[in-house]
């Protein structure tokens, strides 16, 4: 081979490599099913999703982790099969104190629990995005 043809040669054989490996380190894979272990997890919200009942439906959210919605703060939400929220935990919309809320199968908070010890009775709280 002539000193020509290694100059054509050789980058181009780097350059496809290059392009090859670039694909495979920008483009993370989805983990669909299984464990993954991770020292941190960093994110905006957090979903866990229930089983499936129906193929044609989406799996209801058992578990929800977010911003409170038209608050500051944020919260940890536990939902029934249904999706109706059952315990809350987190700042509520209209203060930035923590509480414990339950709700009844209305929806609607039926006993909130605040960090000075108060329960109060159908107060609303905020809700997660």
């Amino acid at each position: 081979m002539t000193t020509k043809e290694r100059w054509t040669v050789y980058p181009l054989l780097l350059l496809a490599i290059g392009l090859a490996l670039r694909g495979e380190l920008v483009d993370q894979p989805r983990i669909e099913e299984g464990v993954f272990t991770a020292k941190a997890v960093v994110c905006e919200e957090l979903a866990i999703l229930g089983p499936q009942p129906d193929p044609e439906k989406v799996a209801p959210i058992i578990v929800h982790a977010g911003r409170v919605k038209d608050g500051d703060g944020g919260r940890i939400e536990i939902r029934d099969s249904a999706g109706a929220t059952s315990i809350a935990i987190g700042t509520t919309a209209v203060s930035r104190d923590g509480a414990v809320e339950f709700y009844d199968t209305k929806n609607q908070a039926v006993l909130v629990i605040t960090p000075t010890g108060e329960f109060l009775t159908g107060e609303p709280g905020g809700k997660s995005e």
